[in-house]
């Protein structure tokens, strides 16, 4: 079977997928996903309302930051506890070393993301993920990423939910084919009247073998040269992502989805709203056919000019729809607030009131982010993992990483829901130290609290490198010895400090 046939045949079932996705992107941004046979210079439908995508870019921005944050790593890489400890034996300071080497390795896959631009196609992926609730990702052996539509693959999985085939389609030139091929198939793309300026249909397909990833091209049935190759699963440069799993689907379902209801409604009364006040701010003046008032006078007058007539022969077309317009307007903001929270836009934050305090803007602004713990949670397993493994894999076949052993060396991701519980871990120390603080006074507090471990936990929940920030307790010790002996100097003078320090005492009073 060819790769043709196998995505012809897995087409079906990705049809429903593919429809809703495409009445999602009509309500958003129209150009995740057009229609069949869209191309550049074709019309895309416009929504009357931007709400849609406002939500969409402004979600996918802030999903953005929470996956790839651009100044710090998003993973860290850990080592088992016991192998750890057999490798530091009875050298301390192995441990040290160990982490610092971690870390280099740490910050040179992240220069290798920011320096391939990873970020800008993640930013594209994630919108068609928030569209159409699936994206495909294709990290090749150098380079970026590159992103393909619904419309432009089909995915078959297990039970599981683990990836057992993938075929993409997608129309390249004959001239970018290899000479050979080309060749091989010259007389049958001439029998279709193709030539060189027009494209035929590549088409690349991947399944799942033991613990490989099998994967090759065709062109017109045939096999392009070159283009078999395997690797390992945890390593595939294909990655399929879901914004929502279904159990026993192979496919995802978006997060507009969930909110099609909304965006349609407020589609409906915007549209009615735009066309109601285009026709209330048209100006219509009617004249009474039996006046002596001459309509051709009122239309052929310029301002300020003098006529003949009666002011009460002429009138002004009134709609008369305030009261209906009034109804449409609070129903639009009654939704627009809704979605405003389902996207986690800034104006869902903070309530319309006069007085509206820092603490409740925190508390609802964490109680939305909290709300996407369940997308963190299956971004980090189907997008940052994979990401991680695939970008450090391709840096150890070109040599510019050192090989470590899975066994013992993996990778943890600290972004997403790891941020969120280091997040609630803070609010619940910073809310001790209030409680504290406010019962029994600042004084009691610093007394009975240990400054050096409380700065380091503050410091550890914010995801702030505290190695040589905070003063140890031998140099807090040893400003306050000076601190102390510059006191003395101040009160009982130079001459009787260098006195006591060639032990003549403090003489008696």
């Amino acid at each position: 079977m060819t790769a043709a046939e196998r995505y012809a045949q897995l087409e079906g079932s990705r049809t429903p997928y593919l429809t809703r996705a495409r009445e999602c992107a009509k309500l958003t941004i129209p150009s995740l996903m057009p229609e069949e046979g869209t191309s550049g210079s074709s019309d895309l439908p416009t929504p009357y309302q931007g709400m849609g995508a406002r939500g969409v870019n402004n979600l996918a921005a802030k999903l953005l930051l929470a996956l790839l944050p651009p100044s710090a790593p998003f993973f860290r890489l850990s080592i088992d506890d016991f192998a750890l400890a057999e490798i530091a034996g009875d050298r301390p300071e192995a441990r040290s070393e160990v982490e610092k080497t971690l870390g280099d390795i740490e910050r040179t896959v992240m220069t290798e993301i920011e320096a391939t631009a990873i970020r800008v196609s993640a930013f594209e992926a994630l919108k068609q993920l928030l569209n159409a609730g699936n994206v495909l990702l294709y990290l090749p052996p150098t380079g970026g990423m590159k992103v393909f539509r619904l419309d432009r693959y089909v995915v078959k999985r297990d039970p599981m939910g683990n990836i057992l085939e993938i075929v993409v389609k997608e129309e390249v030139s004959p001239a970018a084919l290899p000479e050979e091929l080309r060749k091989k198939l010259k007389d049958r793309i001439k029998s279709k009247g193709v030539n060189d300026q027009k494209t035929v249909k590549l088409f690349t397909y991947v399944r799942r073998e033991g613990d490989k990833m099998l994967m090759h091209q065709e062109v017109e049935g045939e096999i392009v040269p070159g283009t078999k190759g395997s690797v390992p699963v945890d390593k595939s440069p294909w990655i399929a992502l879901r914004w929502a799993k279904i159990d026993g689907e192979d496919y995802g379902r978006g997060h507009v989805e969930e909110y099609i209801g909304d965006l349609r409604s407020l589609e409906g009364l915007t549209e009615a709203i735009v066309e109601g006040s285009a026709a209330a701010a048209k100006v219509l003046f009617l004249v009474d056919p039996n006046s002596t008032t001459q309509a051709s006078v009122i239309a052929e007058s310029k301002n300020l000019d003098v006529r003949t007539g009666n002011a009460d022969d002429v009138t002004v077309l009134q709609v008369d729809k305030l009261g209906d317009f009034r109804v449409a307007l609070q129903t639009i903001e009654m939704i627009t607030a809704r979605l405003a929270q389902a996207f986690l836009l800034m104006e869902s934050v903070q309530r319309d009131a006069e007085r509206v305090t820092a603490e409740e803007v925190r508390r609802v602004s964490s109680e939305l982010d909290d709300a996407l713990g369940g997308v963190y949670s299956i971004l980090s397993q189907e997008f940052q993992h994979p990401l991680v493994r695939r970008v450090m894999y391709r840096m150890q076949e070109d040599n510019r990483l050192p090989q470590l052993p899975e066994d013992m060396v993996r990778p943890t991701i600290i972004t997403g829901v790891e941020a969120l519980g280091r997040g609630h871990d803070l609010n619940r120390l910073m809310m001790f130290g209030r409680v504290i603080s406010d019962s029994l006074g600042p004084e009691a507090f610093t007394a009975a609290i240990r400054a050096e471990d409380f700065i380091k936990r503050v410091g550890t929940n914010l995801g702030i490198d505290m190695d040589g920030l905070v003063k140890s307790r031998e140099e807090l010790q040893a400003d306050q010895q000076n601190s102390q002996m510059q006191a003395l100097i101040q009160n009982l003078g130079p001459e009787l400090v260098k006195q006591m320090g060639q032990g003549g005492g403090v003489p008696s009073q």
